[in-house]
Order: C-alpha cells, then structure tokens, then sequence
C-alpha cells in the first residue's frame, strides 16, 4: 500500500492477492461506511417527523401515509436477504454504494413528490436503495477489521446519531421552509457519503463469486430454518416489537400533534430525543443480555416502551410529555437482544443464510405497524391506535414470562 488516499485504497483491494487496506485506509472506509449509514437510515426516520406537514399538504389520513411508510419499510426489508448474498456474489462496494445512491434518489423523490401516490411510489424507492445497504457494509467491514466490534459499533452509532439529528433538524426545517425542503435537504446530506463510498471503500475481491443464488431460495431449507420452534417464537417477539417501532416511527409527531397539542417544529425534536435516548439505552440493555439472560433484556425493554406509550397517552401536560418521551426513549432498545436470542438458536455454519432470511421475515411482516396505526388512527382516535400497540407490547410480556414460567426452553 502507497499510502492512505481513497485511491490507493481501492486500488489495491480490487486485486485479491495485494496487500490489505493499511490503518489510515481502514479508517477512512469505516467514515465513509457510517456515513452511509447516517445518510440512509436519517433519511427514513425523517418521513416520520414531517408526516404532521405532509398530513396537512396533501390533505390527506394517516391511513394513507401509513400505507406508503409501510410499503417503504416492506421493501427495505425484503432487500435484506438478496443485497447480502449478492455482496457474497459481486463484492460488498458495488451494493455498499448502490445502497447509498438508490437511498438518495429515493429521498429526492419523495422531496419532489407532486401527490401522494408519487409520494408512496418514492417511498418504495427509498426503501429498496436502503435496504441494499446495511448487510453489506456489516459484511465489508468484519472483512477489513479484525476489532469486529468497535467498527460495527461506529456503523451502528452513526445511525443512531441519524435517528436524533434528522428529526430535530428536519422538523425545524419543515416549519420554515416546509417538508419538500426538510427531506431535500435529507437526500443533500447522502452525496457526500455516496463520493465518500466511491473514493475511499476498497472493493475487495467478492467473498463467494461462485455462490449458487437458486439453492438460497431452496423452499425445504426456508422452512426448515422457520419452522424450529424457538426460531419461530423469537420472529413472533421479534415481530411484536418492530410493530411497535414502525408504530413509533411513523406516527409519534403526527401523535404528539394531534393528541398532545404540540407544534409539529417541538413534535419533531421530541420525536429524535426517542431516538437519542434509545441510543444512550441500547449499551446498557446488551449489558442486562449479556449478563443475565436475552429475555430479561427484551421484557425490561418491551415493558418500558409500553409504560412510556401509555403515559404519552394518558397523562397531560409537560410532565407527561416529557416523562413519556424519555421512558419510551430508553424502551426501544430491544435490538441487540433480539437478534442475539437468533444468533444463540442458530449453528455457526447457517448464521448468515439464517438471520438474513429471520431478519427479512420479521421486519417484512413488523412494517405492518405502519399502516395498521395509521388506520387505527385514522378509524378511532389516536389512544385507540397506540392503546393497540401497547396491547400487543403486553402480549409479547405474556410471551416471554410464559416461556419461563412453563419451562418451554424455546
């Protein structure tokens, strides 16, 4: 290695027998790689704190737009599994930017959206690039650090980071100079990571060009991993609490608007301290997991998101609003134990087929969250919408104290 400009990086890595990536190149991948991941995971979570405005423009329900956030979050989904195995096949990079572009194009499309079924179609754009993104670049990074987990905790950091910045920003945004711009503004701050993806992330030679894609969509092998019960129980919780983030994400502006009286700009900064809060929360819940066991952490979790949404909805005034936010906030931090209670329940040699294909199947069928409180919503009132959602947190409580309480060992 000459040196530690992007070129070089690339360069070399495109050739499988040339030396790795030195630490300065390593370094510049792993910022372009969190970049991307800022940009496209803010650029998601942005929709959410402008659906009060969007609301209000098209003149339009909350069913509606939960249908097209819905179709988005579906489609970012369902691009899981093929955008890791194409990695597998044609090299992480090119999918890695791909990723990042179609994420882009996406929000642009939305930004530029004349109604709102141009809006839902852009939707399923942003969705697809996005999707595109995370496995891959999961899977370039492991391949470039052998400190696995300090670069995959900068990758998921930088999202969390997204998550607080781009609702309080997007929010203020809107209110000035209206929700077009605040999501422009959003597909903006993807360019940057897109030419940081093309300059500075080697493309390393793929890690199984000969990978059969058809034996991946073996139907015998699908059912055989969905069906083992403690697999199927864990995509039933896993299930239970993306219906409450897609609840979460969708909707908690447009909520705190309408049932809570407050402006959509101060709507929109709660709505990011969520998600501020719930990156503050999710190390220590990997703590509890660790330490004690997987389902503790998610019924600690599950209990407090449910608590903070029931408090949202019944107690007024600022300590309740306050109170809710931040109990809720500390609530969404189910992740980490979830997708190890997976990893524990799946052998070495099929835990990537496995989790990629569990990781498309609950999140496919969780994006429902979206369009059911929406309509909830739209039909009863916001309590009755998010009064389900805490109903179904309560289910998945039930769920996990049956498991140890009958000794079911799933």
């Amino acid at each position: 290695m000459s040196g530690d400009d992007g070129a070089g990086v690339a360069g070399a890595a495109d050739d499988p027998g040339a030396e790795p990536p030195s630490a300065g190149g390593r370094r510049l991948a792993l910022a372009a790689i969190g970049g991307g991941n800022f940009s496209q995971l803010g650029a998601r979570i942005l929709l959410g704190a402008v659906v009060p405005f969007v609301l209000v423009d098209y003149g339009t329900t909350e069913a509606t737009l939960g249908l097209a956030l819905t179709a988005m979050w579906a489609t970012y989904a369902l691009a899981q599994f093929p955008s890791g195995v194409l990695a597998d096949r044609v090299g992480e990079r090119p999918v890695v930017l791909a990723g990042v572009a179609g994420a882009a194009v996406g929000t642009l499309l939305v930004a530029l959206s004349p109604t709102v079924l141009a809006f839902g179609a852009a939707t399923v754009v942003l969705g697809a690039g996005a999707g595109l993104f995370f496995a891959p670049a999961t899977a370039l990074l492991s391949r470039l650090y052998d400190e696995r987990g300090g670069a995959l905790s900068v990758l998921t950091g930088a999202g969390a980071v997204a998550g607080a910045a781009f609702p309080a920003a997007g929010g203020l945004l809107a209110e000035r100079f209206g929700w077009q711009v605040a999501v422009g503004a959003g597909a903006a701050v993807a360019l940057p990571a897109a030419a940081a993806t093309l300059v500075f992330v080697p493309a390393l030679a793929p890690a199984n060009p000969d990978r059969d894609l058809r034996a991946l969509v073996d139907p015998a092998r699908v059912r055989g991993i969905l069906a083992r019960p403690p697999l199927a129980y864990t995509t039933v919780v896993a299930v239970l609490c993306g219906f409450t983030f897609q609840a979460v994400s969708s909707f908690l502006a447009a909520f705190l608007v309408a049932h809570r009286g407050l402006a959509p700009s101060t709507a929109a900064v709660a709505f990011g301290a969520v998600f501020a809060i719930s990156a503050v929360a999710q190390p220590a819940n990997r703590v509890v997991s660790d330490r004690f066991s997987r389902d503790a952490a998610v019924a600690i979790s599950v209990t407090l998101a449910g608590t903070g949404i029931a408090v949202l909805v019944l107690v007024p005034g600022l300590a309740g609003t306050v109170a809710g936010v931040a109990v809720l906030g500390a609530g969404v931090s189910w992740p980490g134990p979830i997708q190890a209670r997976f990893m524990d329940r799946l052998g070495d040699a099929e835990r990537g087929y496995g989790f990629g294909l569990l990781r498309t199947v609950y999140m496919f069928l969780a994006a429902a969250g979206s369009v059911v409180t929406g309509a909830v919503a739209s039909a009863a009132g916001w309590p009755a919408a998010y009064g389900l959602v805490v109903a179904l947190l309560a289910t998945c409580l039930c769920l996990l104290g049956a498991n140890r309480a009958l000794g079911l060992g799933l």
